[in-house]
């Protein structure tokens, strides 16, 4: 066994390492998560790319910039590239965007005017609706016209037979027929598609109210606050009585309920059978975003309506492609109005298609090898001294709710979040392993969670209080545990023991 199987990683490298396709970006120091918030000139000197839905990534900029003088656009209008054309007409309606320009490309433009309040609107609902371009699909382009020599090397599966792979590890997974599921360029992407489904489904039953139960992935708050007409939300995922007593008064109205299992990052599980209790009473449908578990570890069949999963994450393994997917559950109704809500996914390119099909195809060990990690780890955490709390989701608050639905003894949600007796900064920046956003990955990867996602509430009193009411901490660090040999994770973890 070796003391040095982890190493550092340099500030702004991606993640994984040389790797152009890559979601995550290092930032070994909590200095720099604190630069990359506050925008500083010095670390955009290091970091070059990021999660695809908050950094435009090189290709994509060269992209923009390539189009830019192809039709010669003028110089105060900032190029963006969307997904599809339809995207452009979901934008351009949103924002009142008159710049339209006509392009022969399989992809969509808007123009924004520089230094708007518009661009960063349409910036952000590119992030959070998830239509943006692929960095797979700006390097294949650039590459047939000469701007790039070559592409990257990497594994990717036959396309004749890519999606067919994806659809049908999904179909094993959800034991759901491959016609019920659409997959879609991000996770968000595929919850967008199931709230807008649902939004228009439920109008013409007068439904229009829908619920976030439970403190869920702040994008999909997001979309829940733009792209609803009117939303109610329940931050305490454990307190069904207030869920219970709002719907008495207003479950007729509730288009739906839009819960993660476990929650992310305190993995809080919910009472699912007591949840879909209510939901049948008032006859609202329950969407259950199960990236966090996968369907390896839960069954949730007998509960969801509707699942979404963030393909990017667990499915994908290696934290180089982005991808969702939506998949209706055949024991409920809504599983009948399957244009409804597939409409909604932007298409995706299919070398992202071939490489997710490439990687999935060990989904299922790769998940049960972390989920043993993920026990052990636990395990040895629970005994530390330097440990403040440990949130997991077979502790003695989610222990119950989690059993219900877990597949076997060997299915632990492959993610745990710690508080620290010591300094957040001391223990953050002392361990070697690979730390940036995402989760899911192969390898081990810590975040400081609430610096990287809220980081503007941290920044108020009120934001402070806020947090605190959610019973988010601010010096959480999250663990997405990897599949290396625990004995080695282990040892990283004790070096905070001196």
């Amino acid at each position: 066994m070796s003391h040095e199987y982890f190493h550092h990683i340099p500030t702004g490298q991606s993640l994984p390492v040389n790797n152009i396709h890559a979601v995550s970006v290092s930032m070994p120091y909590l200095q720099d998560v604190f630069d990359y918030e506050e925008q500083t000139p010095e670390i955009f000197d290091k970091i070059k790319s990021g999660y695809p839905r908050f950094v435009l990534h090189p290709y994509v900029k060269q992209l923009a910039s390539y189009i830019k003088n192809k039709y010669k656009i003028a110089s105060e209008f900032e190029v963006v590239l969307l997904s599809s054309h339809k995207a452009v007409k979901l934008v351009s309606e949103k924002y009142f965007i008159d710049n339209k320009i006509d392009v022969d490309e399989p992809f969509g433009v808007v123009l924004v005017q520089n230094e708007t309040n518009q661009l960063q609107n349409v910036l952000n609902y590119i992030q959070h609706v998830g239509c943006s371009v692929s960095s797979r699909f700006a390097q294949d382009y650039l590459c047939r016209v000469k701007v790039l020599k070559n592409k990257q090397e990497e594994k990717l599966e036959n396309r004749d037979i890519a999606k067919d792979i994806v659809m049908c590890e999904l179909s094993l997974a959800y034991n759901q027929p491959t016609e019920k599921i659409m997959i879609a360029p991000s996770g968000m992407n595929a919850i967008y598609a199931a709230i807008m489904g649902l939004s228009s489904i439920q109008a013409k039953n007068e439904r229009t109210i829908l619920i976030q139960f439970g403190w869920l992935y702040f994008d999909t708050m997001n979309i829940v606050k733009h792209h609803c007409e009117k939303s109610k939300v329940f931050t305490d995922i454990l307190n069904i009585d207030l869920l219970e007593e709002y719907l008495k008064e207003s479950g007729l109205k509730v288009s739906a309920i839009i819960t993660e299992m476990p929650s992310n990052p305190t993995l809080k599980t919910v009472d699912i059978k007591r949840l879909r209790s209510l939901c049948d009473k008032y006859d609202i449908p329950l969407v259950v975003d199960t990236t966090l578990a996968t369907p390896y570890n839960l069954d949730l069949r007998e509960y969801a309506d509707i699942f979404v999963e963030s393909l990017t994450k667990f499915a994908c393994g290696n934290a180089d492609v982005l991808m969702g997917a939506i998949i209706l559950n055949t024991k409920h109704n809504l599983s009948h109005s399957t244009a409804e809500f597939f409409k909604h996914c932007d298409p995706v390119f299919i070398e992202d298609i071939q490489r997710l099909a490439y990687e999935i195809k060990d989904y299922k060990q790769r998940v049960k090898q972390v989920s043993s990690n993920t026990k052990q780890l636990i395990e040895y955490l629970q005994n530390c001294s330097y440990v403040k709390e440990l949130y997991h989701c077979y502790s003695e608050t989610n222990r119950e709710n989690y059993s219900v639905v877990a597949r076997d003894d060997n299915s632990y949600t492959g993610v745990v979040s710690v508080t620290f007796k010591k300094p957040l900064e001391e223990v953050y920046d002392k361990l070697n392993f690979a730390k940036g956003p995402s989760l899911g990955t192969m390898f081990t990867l810590l975040m400081p969670y609430t610096y990287l996602a809220h980081w503007n509430l941290i920044q108020t009193k009120e934001g402070k209080e806020f947090l605190k009411k959610a019973q988010l901490p601010i010096e959480l660090l999250r663990i997405s545990v990897g599949i290396e040999p625990i004995e080695e994770i282990l040892n990283e973890f004790k070096k905070l023991e001196d």
